[in-house]
């Protein structure tokens, strides 16, 4: 028995001794990566907008630069988790912003599942957030950078209130939600052309019943015959990312693993969202760009190809980044920072 007792005893030393040095590792690089580069910023803080408390995030090397705000994928993706592992890659030539957007990552608010989420709402909350930038930082205009769901939010902003921005940035960029998904089961069945199993499954896909199912589903089909999001991995380590987040403390851990999620469900089956559709909406006062993956099939980058011929805009350039799904941002995060360095330098122009 007493040797049972000191076989415990050692395995629970070992047990403390490497949960010390994990916490304390993890405090080393959450200070590294909370430094703040000389003459620039590095803040976050919440805000208040439009009735709620949403987070924000400042980081750039320059004070001087232009700004940069980015928009998250979902609608209710928050990516404050793992982004500024790929947005800081930025902030040499722009002063990014990152938000979690309403109810979501370090956002998340229990008390606002029940409200219901509109058109209005989000375009309200994306002038605000804007107007408190702009003000913070004392600027005149921003440009917007927006990921899958953030680019359709994105343009809709800019179409809105063209007065507040520099420039768009869509990346994984949705046209409309309906044609995107009938698009995507049209190449689905090409791929699955021989699996009976699969062309079955395709065929059962209800677009307009989005549940949580149906994406699941959809992204199983993906993945299967390697158009998956994350299909080409990242080049850069998640799990080094997600430890030394400077910006995440155990209890926003806590809060983020527990997030209810229904209400972004019910919006993504909402008129509501349908009414973010960018057909018939080509005519932009601002610079227009997009930057997709040639093998993006979530956000189908045909369709914004065609959408992308229709714009009219002061200036416009479309850019394919080959062999990339829509996870482009984390797959070649190095990549896709060369071509925000080469927007920059246009709009310097």
């Amino acid at each position: 028995m007493k040797k049972v007792f000191k076989v415990i005893k050692w395995i629970a030393i070992v047990i403390c001794a490497l949960l010390v040095v994990f916490f304390l590792v993890r405090a080393i690089g959450m200070a590294v990566n909370n430094r703040t580069p000389d003459g620039g910023i590095n803040e976050s803080m919440y805000i208040d907008v439009n009735g709620t408390k949403q987070w924000i995030d400042i980081y750039g090397e320059d004070k001087d630069n232009p700004v940069l705000l980015y928009l998250h994928g979902g609608p209710g993706s928050a990516t404050s988790h793992i982004d500024y592992a790929f947005t800081r890659k930025w902030a040499d030539v722009y002063t990014v912003v990152t938000w979690d957007q309403r109810n979501c990552g370090k956002s998340y608010d229990f008390e606002q599942n029940d409200i219901e989420l509109t058109k209005e709402l989000f375009l309200t909350d994306g002038k605000e957030v804007t107007e408190f930038v702009l003000d913070y930082l004392s600027k005149d205009k921003l440009t917007i950078l927006g990921h899958s769901w953030g680019s359709i939010f994105g343009a809709n902003l800019v179409l809105e209130y063209p007065e507040y921005y520099e420039c768009f940035i869509g990346t994984g960029q949705l046209i409309d939600y309906l044609d995107n998904e009938k698009a995507f089961i049209q190449e689905a069945l090409k791929w699955a052309e021989n699996d009976s199993e699969m062309l079955s499954l395709i065929n059962s896909l209800n677009p307009k019943n989005p549940t949580i199912d149906y994406f699941n589903e959809r992204n199983r089909i993906m993945n299967k015959y390697g158009y998956g999001m994350m299909v080409n991995g990242a080049d850069y380590n998640l799990i080094t990312t997600i430890i030394f987040n400077p910006n995440y403390s155990f209890s926003d851990w806590m809060k983020y693993l527990d997030i209810d999620m229904s209400v972004y469900y019910d919006f993504f089956a909402s008129e509501e969202f349908f009414d973010f559709s960018l057909k018939g909406k080509t005519e932009y006062e601002v610079p227009y760009y997009n930057i997709n993956g040639d093998k993006d099939y979530q956000t189908n980058y045909k369709i914004a190809q065609d959408y992308y011929e229709q714009v009219e805009a002061p200036y416009k350039q479309m850019f394919i980044m080959e062999n990339m799904t829509h996870g482009l941002l984390e797959s070649d995060s190095e990549g896709f920072s060369k071509i925000v360095h080469q927007i920059a330098e246009i709009e310097r122009e």
